[in-house]
């Protein structure tokens, strides 16, 4: 009963009015919070509280978070030696339009500009977001946590995972979605990182969470993955392989390494339809949201469709979970909003952290370079709010692919 339970409280079920593609047979989708009646809607939130945050496995997560400001300062700079980081994060800034550098040039050095921005700002997201470095989008009340869950989960669902199978975690971060999808569908997932302290940092939280013996972590880059062809069961990203320079490329090497007949989804950074290159505006906050987030490019929904076709993947659906959420999924961020259980990432908190930075590294407990670490990611959350607002930016762009089972199919 109980596990029937935990996979209801996450699944938004409903009649799938997607077209049927050639070949593909279909399932009911599990889609935005909109798709439930109110009634619906109210029972699986019901049972979504009772499942989440009981227990021990509640106070077991809470210890596992890097949680106070010493931890914060401890972590600031990653593997970096702490006298560099003012020169990391001088390189790092170069790199950006907001300080004169060229797409190119990012897309050259993406290894180096990847690295170096999850060296300069993991410790800062592990402090204000927890394991999972991710949005998604929320019910009216729903806390962060319990959405952030619940879109975890809705992967698993979408990729019909089962207990036994080989799955891949593309950009896993310091592993929270790792861990929660492996507890969720009882499988073996493997995290796919190419910076060395974030792979650190999960590998310690494996073995804290327990899943040490079913989940393990491989620091490589996802445009050549050190996998055999045809590795995995089935395989996701979860707003990472936007750092790509290369779209296609990247998903190539997904493709090559996931088994035949296999799914592989996404939620993918892209700029809307409604985005307009030649707005100065328009320019502005996509260069913020670039600077902040370590981004070589954002592309386009279109664009980021049309690279998993071309990568030989067959799209069995897709669509921007935006536009349906009821709550706006940069929420979080929004200086209007305040929320207790996320009081870190609200305005106050954010100014709390701006000045509890500024005084461990005046006294040097945190590196040089910090203040201008939660600069540019203050500048960060200032474009993606205004991105969403104006629907030229999504954090959510799902889309669920299938390998076929041979090249002719």
């Amino acid at each position: 009963m109980t596990s029937n339970i935990c996979i209801f409280r996450n699944a938004f079920v409903v009649q799938d009015k997607h077209k049927q593609q050639k070949g593909l047979s279909r399932s009911p989708v599990l889609s935005s919070p909109n798709s439930l009646s109110k009634l619906g809607r109210s029972r699986l939130f019901n049972i979504s509280k009772n499942c989440v945050g009981e227990g021990e496995p509640f106070l077991r997560e809470r210890k596992m978070s890097k949680a106070g400001a010493l931890d914060l300062a401890s972590g600031l700079g990653g593997k970096i030696d702490k006298s560099d980081v003012l020169s990391a994060v001088d390189k790092y800034e170069k790199y950006h339009v907001c300080y004169g550098g060229e797409e190119e040039e990012r897309k050259s050095n993406y290894t180096d500009m990847v690295n170096k921005y999850y060296d300069l700002v993991t410790s800062f997201y592990e402090y204000g977001w927890g394991e999972s470095f991710h949005f998604a989008p929320r019910w009216k009340g729903e806390s962060l946590k319990e959405s952030i869950k619940r879109h975890e989960h809705f992967l698993a669902l979408q990729l019909g995972l089962k207990p036994g199978h080989k799955v891949l975690d593309v950009g896993c971060g310091i592993g929270g979605p790792l861990r929660e999808i492996a507890r969720f569908s009882s499988t073996s997932v493997t995290g796919l990182n190419n910076n060395e302290y974030q792979i650190t940092r999960g590998k310690a939280l494996n073995r804290v969470a327990g899943v040490d013996q079913t989940c393990d972590f491989v620091q490589a880059d996802f445009m050549k993955m050190p996998f055999p062809d045809n590795s995995f069961d089935a395989i996701y990203a979860i707003e990472a392989t936007c750092h790509a320079p290369d779209a296609v490329g990247c998903y190539k090497e997904i493709y090559r390494v996931l088994k035949p007949g296999q799914c592989f989804a996404a939620y993918e950074w892209c700029m809307t339809d409604a985005y307009d290159p030649n707005n100065q505006e328009h320019q502005k906050i996509k260069a913020e949201i670039e600077l902040g987030n370590g981004l070589p490019d954002i592309r386009l929904t279109r664009q980021c469709l049309e690279a998993v076709k071309k990568a030989g993947f067959e799209v069995v659906w897709e669509k921007d979970l935006a536009v349906d959420s009821p709550l706006p999924w940069y929420l979080p961020l929004d200086k209007s909003h305040f929320s207790l259980s996320s009081f870190r990432l609200t305005a106050i908190g954010r100014f709390i952290t701006k000045n509890l930075v500024m005084g461990l590294e005046k006294v040097g407990l945190a590196p040089q370079g910090s203040q201008r670490v939660q600069a540019f990611l203050e500048k960060a959350a200032e474009g993606l709010v205004a991105g969403g607002q104006k629907e030229i930016f999504t954090a959510m762009y799902f889309f669920l692919a299938r390998k076929p089972h041979s090249d002719s199919e």
